[in-house]
This record gives C-alpha cells, structure tokens and sequence, in this order.
C-alpha cells in the first residue's frame, strides 16, 4: 500500500547549523520501476526544503540516472567544498559496504581538492521503527474488523542479502515491533537471496493459527519487489479466505526518513558515522563466510549504471564487451610447440583447449591419452562458469592455480571449504578427511550451480559421487583428476561410472592440483573467447 504523507508533516524543515559548509549527495539504489524512482526523488525533495541551506543532490547506483557521478558534479556547481554522500538503503549489506564506498573512493580521485565524507545507511534508527508502526496502525484502520494484536502474526519482509549481519537486523526489527506493539507471533521472511522466500513464509505464518496477518514490506520504496510482496498476499488471501491478510505500507517517502538522512550526513561529516563492524562478515570471521574477511571493496554495478537512460537513446553500433584471451608471449610460443608436437585430429576441436593445457601443464605430450571427456562436458563446463560463476575445488592448490585475471574478467568466485573451522568440526564428527568435509559443505552450501574441480584428493571425488548417488546432487561439472597411488584409480573409475553429471578425469594415477587448475583455466579461456565473439552474450 502507498504511503500517505500529510503536507503539515514536511512544513517544518529540521533545523541544520548553517556554520558547517556541507552538500549532501543521496546515493539511491535505483529501479526499472518508474514508482521508486519517483519516491526516492520525492524523498529528495524533503531532504532538500529540510536541509536547507546545505545543497542537495542524489544519483543512482544502478538502471537510473543521474548517476553519482553526476550527483557529485552538481553538488559542486552549488558551491559545496566538502560532500557527505548518504546510502540510501536501509541496511549495511553489499551495497553500503563494497558499492558505494568503491564508487566514493573513485570520485575522490577524480575530485582530490574536496573532502568526501560516507555516511552510514539508515538502519534501525528509532524514527525508522516508530514509521513502521504507524503504517501497521494504518492498515488496522483499513480493516472493518477489530482483531486484538496477541491474535495477530506480523510478517515483516526484508530485501534479503548474501550479508547474514543484513538479514539479521531485519530479524531484529521484526522482534522490536513484535515486543513493542504486543503481536501475538511474528515471521520473517525475505524477497529474494535469503531464506525463507516470501511466499514460504506466508504460507509458515498461515499457519501459526492467528486471525490475522499484518504483512509489512520493510523497505524504503514501491518497485518490483514491493509488488510482488503485495501480490503474494492477495493470493495467499484467495487460498485462506478465512483467515484476515492486511499489506501495511511499507516506509516510503517520510519526513522521518528524511530526518534520519539528514542526520547520517552530519555524522559523517563529524567524523560520527557508525557502521555496525562487531558481525561484519568482511572485518571478522563469521560462521559460513570465513573465506571473505578483507575481500576489496569493488563495485558490482558498473554494466547497469545509467542502463535505462541508455535503452531509451537511439540503438547505437555494439560495443565488444569482452576481448579474446592474449597469452604472453612465451605462453604463445609454448602452445605453438605443443600444436605441432603431435597429431591431433583424432580429438573433437572443442576439447583441445583443455588438452593441450594439460600438456603444458605436465610436459607430457602423452599425459593426453588417458584423458575421458563425457559427453557435452566441454560446453557443460562452460555453460555452468558464465551463468552459475562458481567454482568449488577441493584444497587450496586448485584455487591458486586459477588464473586470477580471467576470474576477475568472467565474474566467477572460488570456494575451497578444506580450511574451514566447520569442515575440520565435520571431519572430526564423521570420521571423514577435511577434503571430503569440504566437499559435503560444498553440496549444503551452493547446491547444483558449481563447478567442481578436485586435484588433490581422491576422498573428495569418493564423497562427491556418493553425493550425486544417494542425495541427487547434480554439479554442473565434475573434474576429478587426483594424482596418487592410494585409492586414486578406484576413486577416478567411480567417476567415469557416474552417469548423472558431466565429467571430466581420467584412468590412472597421474594428476594433481595442476591438472584440475588448468582444465578449469582451458574452461575459462574458451567461455571468454566465446564472449569475445559473441557481442550479446545472449546465446553463450
């Protein structure tokens, strides 16, 4: 339901020190939905009459514009000599912790005589909850029925992110308004990334046997996901038309979010912004994200910026995204020697990239020869790294051999679970090696869309096919070529036998950390001369 704001709500702007010289940049995610852009420029508005006379701009970090680029430019023809640029966002997720910070680093550069300053994101400011119960108030109101609140289950809808300490705080708010307003029982759930979805949690608050659902979208604008919350609970109503569904306004364009905006700027400036770092999963170890403390901050936006004000322009000539992989120069002359170094025609043409890697890697021409290829593994493999982007190997060696600059260009991240504090606990509780732990975290944690590379341990490939056995695990691609002489040749026979995914290993025990590498870098090398020569993409 569309937020309504009274007009004498926004006639008194918060009072702001003139003494303290600052613009304001408001950094919206940004939309294909027209009804966000248009609260997120209406929030602008308030911020702007109440935050008079520091100037006041916003930009978008993705599909709209102006972009923040542009934000920061007008903030400066308004005569500002120091920017706090504010996430317009609600949590502390990728976005207020990787995106934005990336992109303010680089306007910093480009502007090296202003002082930027970040703002923290809104979070659970005590404005922010008291908005969330008038919109519940209000949706009471609608209802021609009086339902007392202990009879009542809120369902509070968060975005849902790859950040646990984000979702968490969601949680967080849910239990507030769960103590604060007296509801009988409260469910969480999420739009999309975390769990559970919405339409699971609906279904789990149904079934809490209250008279009443109240489903509050905790979020700052309309747009897609708003409507599809909203959606959600009109067919659930149509599924429990006994049971009484109300859709509470989410938070939308406010003067309480105006004030609370205004306040992370001053912060900011003062040196005051707070990020809540104590579960940060990029400043501490948390459980399941160990592999991401310290990951650089980099934008995962740039191919959307500005999108739909470029859609709406006229069609221009394609532009080549992506250029074919150049070898160095004595990589070049390598793979000239091993063309020539033998006959090749006996072998399909869309697996000669991984043979004759595998050459290189080994230095034997003949390393080739016990090589099994299943049916369609080559494009299964490259199919699986350009739209799953996830590559689990079994120890470390596979993932450092992995070329770095190829990862980067195709977006594709590494897991390896051997070093894991879960995967020892594992090991120790089952009785199985580290590697086989993290193969068994593998399949709980990334489900069918990976890669799996293993070169170091045939245990590995031993749990991996007990898994496609006996609990229909389905990987992508399986490459298993351990080197050794202790359960090797079985381990690398039962994956030949595993007829339920792509495969790629062969008989024997030669092998290694290497040979896993290189298959998987032959893999990347021809998905990126794919893109290379397909401008869209669209058919990769």
């Amino acid at each position: 339901m569309k937020p309504v704001v009274n007009a004498a709500e926004v006639s008194v702007p918060a009072a702001v020190p003139a003494s303290v010289s600052f613009g304001i940049v408001l950094a919206g995610h940004g939309s294909r939905d027209p009804d966000a852009v248009r609260e997120f420029e209406a929030l602008v508005e308030l911020v702007r009459e109440r935050a008079h006379p520091h100037p006041v701009s916003h930009g978008y970090l993705e599909f709209s514009s102006p972009t923040l680029s542009d934000a920061v430019a007008a903030n400066l023809a308004l005569g500002a000599q120091q920017v706090a640029m504010v996430p317009g966002v609600l949590l502390a997720a990728r976005h207020a912790k990787n995106d934005l910070p990336a992109e303010m680093l680089t306007l910093a550069r480009e502007h090296p005589a202003i002082d930027f300053h970040f703002g923290a994101p809104l979070d659970l400011h005590p404005k922010l909850l008291q908005l969330a119960q008038e919109r519940v108030v209000a949706a009471e109101a609608r209802s021609p029925h009086t339902v007392r609140r202990d009879e009542t289950c809120l369902v509070l809808v968060g975005r849902g992110t790859t950040d646990p300490d984000a979702n968490g705080e969601i949680a967080k708010v849910a239990r507030m308004l769960e103590e604060g307003m007296g509801f009988g029982s409260v469910q969480v759930c999420y739009s999309g990334t975390a769990k559970p979805l919405v339409s699971d949690g609906l279904r789990a608050a149904a079934r809490h046997g209250l008279r009443r659902l109240v489903v509050l979208p905790f979020f700052l604008f309309d747009g897609v996901l708003v409507k599809r919350i909203y959606a959600a609970a009109d067919a659930l109503q149509e599924r429990e038309p006994a049971l009484e569904i109300l859709k509470a306004g989410y938070l939308g364009a406010h003067p309480y979010v105006a004030d609370v905006m205004i306040e992370r700027a001053r912060e900011a400036i003062e040196g005051r912004a707070a990020m809540n770092c104590s579960l940060c999963k990029y400043r501490v170890q948390i459980v399941g994200f160990e592999e991401q403390v310290g990951e650089p901050q980099r934008a995962h936006h740039l191919q959307v910026r500005g999108l739909l004000e470029k859609e709406a322009q006229p069609a221009a000539a394609p532009v080549q995204q992506f250029a074919s992989y150049v070898p160095h120069p004595i990589e070049a002359e390598s793979f000239e020697i091993i063309a020539a170094g033998r006959d090749w025609s006996g072998f399909p043409a869309e697996q000669l990239t991984v043979l004759q890697r595998l050459v290189h890697t080994s230095g034997d021409f003949n390393a080739v020869d016990d090589l099994y290829f299943s049916p369609g593994a080559v494009q299964s493999g490259i199919l699986a790294l350009l739209r799953c982007k996830q590559v689990v190997t079994d120890v470390t060696m596979v993932q450092t051999g992995l070329k770095r600059a190829l990862l980067e260009q195709l977006g594709i991240n590494t897991w390896c679970g051997v070093h894991d504090r879960e995967s020892h606990l594992l090991s120790q509780s089952q009785d199985i090696t580290r590697s086989a732990a993290g193969i068994r975290r593998a399949w709980e944690k990334f489900g069918n869309d990976i890669v799996l590379a293993i070169g170091d341990a045939p245990t590995a490939i031993v749990e991996a096919t007990r898994l496609i056995r006996e609990q229909g695990w389905r990987p992508q691609l399986v490459i298993g070529l351990p080197v050794g002489f202790v359960g090797t040749r079985e381990s690398k026979d039962a994956l030949r036998r595993c007829l339920q995914v792509p495969r790629i290993t062969n008989s024997g025990t030669r092998g290694g950390s290497p040979w896993a590498a290189s298959v998987v870098n032959a893999l990347m090398i021809d998905a990126l001369n794919q893109l290379a020569t397909n401008v869209s993409g669209a058919s990769v």
